[in-house]
């Protein structure tokens, strides 16, 4: 299988309203985390920070390839468990539990070929911009998506919607809910957006769009996004993570320390 140049960057606010920022990310590539702590909950950045560690353990430890998805879901159950944990020996109760949406990018092989395992648990989103359009490839777990499914509500009124934030599914809580997985060859996506619902929330697809076209740097893009999230009144925790693919590399050619230093130089990260 080819190795995948990445570029990448990344952006948190708090926001104009919260005191606490209960989003975390991750970015160890070749995963890749935003998680947003559910706002009300005892101890939201808690389990998002959680979640983060765990994903970083991932990273650092390493996985099978081509066992992608099995290597998330005890990931998953792990952090659960932590989570768990956690309200136990705070002794916050079953309706007190810190909970956390979820969503993901690992590099996997599929068929011998690199591609994309993107993972969703909540509200948080995935984008993705091939050939120059976005596509939303999440799909938001929460009652307001539940009603457009229906036929209820129109996208319009949704964005407007009372319950727009309450979601069906997150890490935490009682049981570990189903996870969505989406697996697309890497050659299909040219950049991909993890982002929480303080920037979906705040910032349409349309500007998300035009963002993501007029900057090319990830860094900027990312900035970008939280900015305008701020500028429609922040009213959540905004976190942006913006991974381009650069190209891919052959297997006899890859020296990956001159590759992990050749991107730090072109990101800024080494003098």
């Amino acid at each position: 299988m080819s190795q995948v140049e990445l570029h990448h960057g990344a952006a948190t606010d708090v926001g104009s309203v919260r005191e606490t920022n209960e989003d975390a990310f991750l970015i160890a590539p070749p995963v890749f985390v935003v998680a947003d702590g559910m706002g009300g909950h005892e101890a939201g950045d808690v389990a998002s920070r959680i979640v983060v560690e765990e994903f970083a353990a991932l990273a650092e430890a390493g996985y099978e390839p081509t066992e992608g998805p099995a290597a998330v879901a005890a990931t998953l159950r792990s952090a659960q468990r932590r989570i768990a944990d956690f309200a136990a020996d705070e002794g916050t109760g079953p309706r007190r539990t810190p909970g956390t949406t979820v969503v993901a990018a690992l590099l996997v092989e599929d068929e011998g070929a690199p591609a994309w395992l993107l993972v969703n648990l909540g509200d948080s989103r995935i984008y993705a911009v091939s050939r120059g359009r976005l596509r939303q490839v999440s799909t938001d777990h929460s009652v307001v998506q539940e009603l457009v499914d229906a036929g209820q509500i129109s996208e319009e009124q949704a964005a407007e919607h009372p319950d727009r934030h309450v979601i069906t599914r997150a890490l935490g809580g009682p049981r570990l809910e189903p996870a969505d997985y989406f697996l697309v060859p890497v050659d299909e996506i040219d950049r991909l957006l993890l982002c929480s619902d303080g920037i979906s929330g705040l910032v349409d697809d349309e500007q998300i769009a035009h963002v993501l076209a007029e900057s090319p740097d990830p860094r900027d893009a990312a900035d970008r996004l939280v900015a305008a999230a701020l500028a429609a009144g922040g009213d959540d925790n905004a976190t942006a993570v913006v991974v381009d693919v650069v190209g891919l590399v052959p297997d006899e050619d890859y020296d990956s320390e001159r590759q992990r230093q050749s991107l730090e130089q072109k990101l800024g990260a080494l003098p």
